[in-house]
């Protein structure tokens, strides 16, 4: 159960059940603000979309919206109004993801009237977005003191600013970890890079595993999970790439973190190929104290020579790979929230190097794809909450590999993995 907050004297409170949401309403405790909102359930074309304005409001910032406890006219006071409950979590998500744009993800939560079968109150709560303000019917909402507004073109311009600042400092990480590059100066493959960071995180917070002494062990598991999702095996069934991240089980100490990676990488992230086929394939995934989480795999692309061709290998880019780890790496930054306890956004980018002049892996085709990627490097970044990567994982890897697929004609191909169900 997720805490709402109410106030400044009263930050967290979670209520969980009936009662508790009764002897709020008696307390004086529920009361709209810039962060809480209280309403009827939406029963028509247009309450859905002053639900939307709604959630869109509170994406600013954050914010919670309880469906069942309404407000009494006269007295000026709230009284609980408990709602059915069949359909109606499912109908405010298909609200939050349809009408707003670019959509949104809530969490709902609950609570049943134990008056009223069938009937309780619905908790949404609405994660500070980090790709805020929303538009509904082309307008952008914002949350005043007790209710929403019509956002101004300065508010949203700054809006806007803050959020290119949020994505200029992650993609300076994305650029460090590409400079640091291991294998800079080896083999022509071109390789991928994603960046993980805890928007509002503790200096420590992931020092319960990377300061254990079983850090490795942790570590380990921690990759498992990954790769026994069962989503993640929904999306792609039975396929995969190489390297992948069960071949990192090399367990390094890092500054400020550990790391798991393949046989060539060293403990200070030296190249030291051991002269057997494979050695310029590798992999590594870092961990930092601070939540900070790191892949760097050395194979995007390989040669590929057609015998229907009889031409020269050339590389082709694995753009299968970049989606497959993409979405690896954040359910990777789902577990490590939720393992550490920390609710708040990411930060998350990807790149690639050595792209230039190269086109798509289409693998035995007679028609290879013609589209050539016309720079040296891709980067892009964006922002995530923790709802989304439960509930939208797929929109977020939209947004960070769309642009590269798009330029590479193969978009569609993975509509599967850049959507989500329901």
């Amino acid at each position: 159960m997720t805490s709402i907050y109410l106030s400044s004297e009263n930050p967290r409170w979670t209520p969980r059940t009936e009662a508790d949401l009764l002897a709020a309403v008696k307390g004086g405790l529920l009361e709209e603000s810039h962060h809480l909102d209280l309403k009827k359930a939406p029963n028509s074309k247009g309450d859905n979309k002053e639900l939307a304005r709604d959630l869109a409001s509170f994406a600013v910032d954050g914010g919670t919206l309880i469906i069942g406890v309404q407000e009494n006219k006269e007295s000026r006071t709230f009284e609980p109004s408990p709602q059915p409950l069949n359909g109606l979590a499912e109908k405010v998500e298909q609200v939050a993801r349809s009408i707003p744009d670019p959509p949104l993800t809530v969490i709902t939560e609950e609570i049943s009237s134990a008056t009223a079968e069938g009937a309780g109150y619905l908790i949404v709560h609405i994660p500070a977005s980090p790709v805020a303000p929303h538009m509904v019917d082309n307008r952008y909402f914002g949350r005043g003191d007790k209710t929403k507004y019509q956002m101004g073109d300065a508010e949203v311009v700054s809006l806007h600013a803050r959020r290119r600042a949020a994505e200029a400092d992650i993609l300076t990480l994305l650029r460090r970890e590409m400079d640091e590059d291991p294998l800079r100066d080896v083999g022509s493959h071109s390789h991928f890079f994603v960046v993980a960071q805890p928007a509002a995180g503790r200096r420590d917070m992931c020092l319960p595993i990377t300061g254990a002494q079983d850090w490795n062990s942790r570590l380990h598991t921690l990759i498992n999970r990954v790769q026994e999702s069962r989503e993640l095996r929904v999306v792609f069934g039975t396929r995969g790439c190489s390297p992948d991240l069960g071949e990192a089980y090399q367990g390094h100490r890092r500054a400020r973190g550990v790391a798991r990676s393949s046989a060539t990488l060293r403990a200070d992230r030296t190249y030291v190929p051991e002269g057997r086929w494979g050695d310029e394939d590798v992999i590594e995934v870092q961990l930092f104290e601070d939540g900070g989480l790191r892949l760097f795999n050395s194979r995007l692309s390989d040669g590929d020579a057609p015998q229907h061709l009889g031409g020269e290998a050339e590389q082709v880019i694995f753009d299968f790979a970049a989606v497959f780890l993409t979405r690896q790496m954040l359910e990777m930054v789902r577990l490590v929230s939720e393992d550490v306890g920390y609710h708040g956004n990411w930060q998350v980018a990807v790149g690639a190097n050595r792209l230039r002049g190269r086109r798509r892996h289409t693998g035995p085709s007679l028609f290879a794809s013609n589209h050539k990627y016309s720079a040296d490097t891709y980067e892009e970044a964006t922002g995530a909450t923790l709802a989304e990567l439960r509930e939208a994982p797929g929109a977020v890897t939209r947004r960070l590999l769309g642009p590269l697929l798009r330029s590479l004609g193969s978009e569609q191909e993975f509509a599967t993995a850049l959507t989500d169900g329901g």
